[in-house]
């Protein structure tokens, strides 16, 4: 069965989204050597903890993908997504006994989701 290993984010300036990323989820973002590409490797969290990392490079193409990350708590956590320049494209929903889960859009646009684990959820 295949995973999925690693994720690419991109913004017009990529350097400008990290500090909104560190601040929300506390993630590592390490510049990429390479000459003449503008890249960042991004860690999301422990290697001995379930997840993927992922990098995020200059916008070339008007594609986006959109993946989950998970949260501890949803309601704070789409407060600050706002308070730093956000948009929260959905609120949170239910996805019964998995848990809550919204939609939004970073100061770039790019789209993600983030989820609240919770089996109580209806």
């Amino acid at each position: 069965m295949a995973r999925i290993t690693h994720f690419d984010m991109s913004g017009d300036q990529p350097e400008k989204l990290i500090p909104f990323y560190e601040k929300i989820f506390k993630w590592k973002f390490d510049k990429w050597n390479s000459p003449g590409m503008e890249y960042w490797m991004i860690t999301t969290g422990p290697d001995d903890k379930p997840g993927i990392n992922g990098g995020l490079g200059k916008r070339e193409t008007d594609s986006s993908i959109v993946n989950t990350i998970e949260v501890d708590n949803i309601d704070e956590t789409l407060k600050q997504i706002e308070k730093n320049g956000g948009k929260v494209l959905m609120q949170k929903v239910p996805i019964p006994e998995v848990g809550w889960w919204a939609t939004f859009q970073d100061p770039q646009q790019n789209v993600m989701s983030v989820m609240q684990p919770d089996p109580k959820a209806k």
